[in-house]
């Protein structure tokens, strides 16, 4: 790696402590980082920066059609971000959380925030890695996407992650090499925009895992039974899922 490039190995307790208040300034300063998950190693910035989230973009090569997700230290935080949050969706959420389940709610509207052309909804997610969490313990709710350069492989290790960012990126938190066949599995996405809740990504957690939570949902692709369309009618939410592709796996 670059010399000039700050990278801490957070597999050392000291040198951990240092990377994370190093990341947690970058952040501050609208800056990216590069963070391990439980899925692959991903760039984050400040969600509530729009300068950090297209400097993330920018980074990535990607446009504002593909807004990144939003990962969260805890479940309580979705009642800051999101609204109409159902039961169904926080039982999914108790229920496989910290882990690869991103779920799409109507955003709040009273946040100030620009991740693109996301249709007033937000993905989010909480990882299942404990430095993500204390970094988002640190700094609240960061914009986070695979660490690659869209269209090439998500980066297994920090250093994977420079080969391809680069001096784009501030600080890089190296934690060792991601387990490739867990990270080639990418979180499952659930529509919560509307009723029944909706599969619209089938990745880490199964049609049935979600099923044994909440019964109705819908797997990719399904609709509901004619007769219960025409006398229930599921409501619509007039927002769509926030693009996602192959590579948005952190």
């Amino acid at each position: 790696m670059n010399p000039v490039t700050p990278t801490f190995n957070c597999q050392d307790e000291a040198e951990r402590s240092e990377g994370l208040a190093a990341a947690q300034t970058a952040i501050s300063s609208k800056q990216c980082v590069v963070i391990p998950t439980d899925t692959v190693y991903g760039i984050a910035a400040d969600a509530f920066s729009p300068q950090a989230v297209a400097t993330l973009l920018a980074a990535k090569g990607r446009s504002r059609k593909m807004p990144p997700p939003v990962l969260i230290p805890r479940p309580q935080t979705m009642d800051g971000l999101a609204v109409d949050i159902s039961e169904d969706a926080r039982r999914l959420a108790d229920t496989f959380w910290p882990g690869g389940l991103t779920l799409i709610f109507h955003a709040q509207p009273s946040l100030t925030w620009d991740l693109g052309e996301t249709k007033g909804t937000v993905a989010l997610r909480m990882p299942d890695d404990r430095i993500a969490l204390d970094l988002l313990a640190l700094t609240g709710p960061l914009a986070v996407s695979s660490a690659n350069r869209t269209g090439r492989p998500a980066a297994q290790t920090a250093e994977e992650a420079f080969a391809q960012l680069g001096e784009s990126v501030e600080v890089y938190l190296e934690a060792g090499a991601r387990d490739a066949g867990t990270s080639a599995v990418p979180s499952t996405i659930v529509d919560c925009t509307s009723t029944p809740l909706r599969v619209v990504r089938e990745g880490t957690f199964s049609l049935e895992q979600l099923r044994e939570v909440v019964p109705g949902i819908l797997g990719l692709g399904e609709e509901l039974p004619e007769q219960q369309t025409e006398a229930e009618g599921p409501e619509d939410g007039g927002a769509e899922p926030l693009p996602q592709d192959g590579t948005a796996r952190a």
